[in-house]
């Protein structure tokens, strides 16, 4: 029996961030609900209506491909790619062809062919009208939106990569600030190319390539990749031929189903756009584009593990949430001002990091997802009583639990936490005139777990230590209440 291996590459298009469409001074907003408003004669393709590029859009382009570490051409063009669907205007798109903006480059390990410009389409909507009758519409906001398409080689391998590089390109058009690339809103999609090569002589030979759309998450794309897998797998062990075409996601059946033929380049007629002359990109800034690169992804995840000592896992919760990072950095700096010097060269300063990232990660951002808050900069928590609040919980000033619960307080109301402790009493108790008859207490009314300890079973102290909290509410010193236990249960 052969060995199949999957060959994946990838499409993905996603709608750049621009005040206005491509080739026209239409606004570009995908938060418009009114159909057909930014809508003008040009983006509509009536005749003698002539395009003027967009450099904001352009500018965009090469920043994304310097990101990437791509080659940007002295020269770029663009093209006429002709095929006629209802969701055209035109009649045509224009788009890129032989010369895009950027040339190769590399993503999460993924080799890229190309990226270049091109204007969106309108958008389909089929619905019933009120006679009951299915209809389709087309609603043309969208059509003429800058689009940046990016083609990868076909070296993607295992399926899970699909998801993993969507996500990271996700990403890096985000920190750009190029594009949100909301799959959820339309403003980014992805189309697999797949086919199963086999091993002759020695190398890898491609199959017949199929190309699947309606493609609505990067869970969806793995899904669909291994559906075709197992689809083309089952036709060629069978002695069958793979048909190039394109297929459809069929989400709910889980499935993909075919469209149409797939068409290759010259069915689309290709050749200049002669309406618009050749980009010289010797006249754009390319130095300034360069300095105004912020710092990428992949930068980032490097000096937070080497600068703060975090895990990849932090990390990567941090690096995909921005405004965490960004928040997370201001209550580091805060910390530092507020600590001496040889704290910050101290164990001491790893355990405030690990406070910080925990309180953010976890509590602070459970408290956002349930109102609705997606950067913690909107909240009432600011920087420096995050940082207040740490320092009390890592000088052993408040257990966790008070700590989390004044945290809550502090995103409800505001305020100082040393303010709010003080109000609410809710100092840690480390005296042990005071801690000492609430141990004692508890040990007399549970013999049981006193005898376990005594014949050297450890798990009985923390039973001791857990209780001793509960009864003070959070506010006892667990080094103190551990010393005492052990003094107490040993006599």
């Amino acid at each position: 029996m052969k060995t199949y291996i999957p060959v994946i590459g990838l499409e993905i298009h996603a709608e750049l961030k621009t005040k206005t469409k491509m080739f026209c001074g239409c606004l570009n907003d995908p938060n418009e609900t009114r159909p057909n408003i930014n809508i003008c004669p040009v983006c509509m393709g009536h005749p003698g209506t002539l395009p003027v590029a967009n450099k904001a859009a352009i500018e965009q382009m090469i920043k994304i491909g310097m990101a990437v570490g791509g080659e940007i051409p002295a020269t770029s063009k663009f093209d006429r790619k002709n095929y006629f669907y209802p969701d055209i205007p035109k009649g045509y798109q224009i788009t890129q062809y032989d010369v895009p903006f950027v040339f190769g480059g590399n993503l999460k390990g993924v080799q890229l062919t190309r990226v270049h410009l091109e204007e969106d389409t309108a958008s389909s909507i089929h619905q019933k009208d009120a006679t009951g009758n299915e209809v389709s519409l087309i609603d043309f906001n969208r059509a003429g939106v800058p689009l940046m398409e990016l083609v990868t080689e076909p070296c993607i391998r295992e399926v899970k990569q699909i998801g993993e590089f969507g996500r990271e390109l996700q990403l890096l058009l985000r920190y750009l600030g190029v594009s949100d690339a909301d799959m959820e809103k339309g403003q980014m999609r992805v189309e697999v190319n797949l086919s199963l090569g086999t091993i002759v002589d020695g190398e890898l030979k491609f199959g017949t390539k199929v190309e699947v759309k309606n493609i609505g998450s990067f869970n969806m794309a793995e899904r669909a990749a291994e559906y075709e897998i197992k689809r083309q797998r089952e036709i060629l062990e069978k002695g069958g031929v793979i048909d190039q075409e394109t297929r459809g996601w069929n989400d709910p059946g889980q499935k993909t189903v075919s469209q149409r033929k797939k068409e290759s380049s010259h069915d689309y007629r290709y050749f200049p756009e002669p309406d618009i002359p050749p980009i010289d990109l010797a006249k754009f800034d390319l130095r300034k584009l360069k300095a105004e690169l912020p710092e990428l992804p992949a930068q980032k995840r490097v000096r937070f593990a080497d600068e703060y000592g975090l895990t990849a896992g932090q990390v990567e919760v941090l690096v995909f949430d921005r405004p965490l990072a960004g928040y997370f950095e201001e209550v580091v700096s805060e910390l530092k001002t507020e600590v001496d010097e040889s704290r910050v060269a101290s164990r001491e300063w790893k355990k405030m990091v690990q406070l910080a990232v925990n309180y953010l990660t976890s509590d602070l951002k459970g408290l956002m997802i349930s109102a609705g808050i997606d950067d913690p900069a909107k909240t009432k928590v600011t920087a420096e009583n995050l940082a207040d609040l740490i320092i009390l919980a890592a000088d052993d000033k408040i257990g966790s639990r008070v700590a989390k619960d004044v945290l809550k307080k502090m995103f409800e109301s505001g305020g100082d936490p040393n303010v709010i402790i003080k109000e609410q009493g809710l100092e840690q108790v480390s005296d042990e005139a005071l801690l000492i008859p609430v141990c004692q207490q508890l040990i007399d009314a549970n013999p049981g777990p006193a005898a376990d300890f005594k014949e050297g079973k450890e798990a009985a102290l923390q039973f001791f230590i857990g209780r001793a909290m509960g009864a003070l509410k959070g506010k006892g010193n667990p080094a103190v209440l551990q010393k005492l236990f052990r003094e107490l249960l040993t006599k």
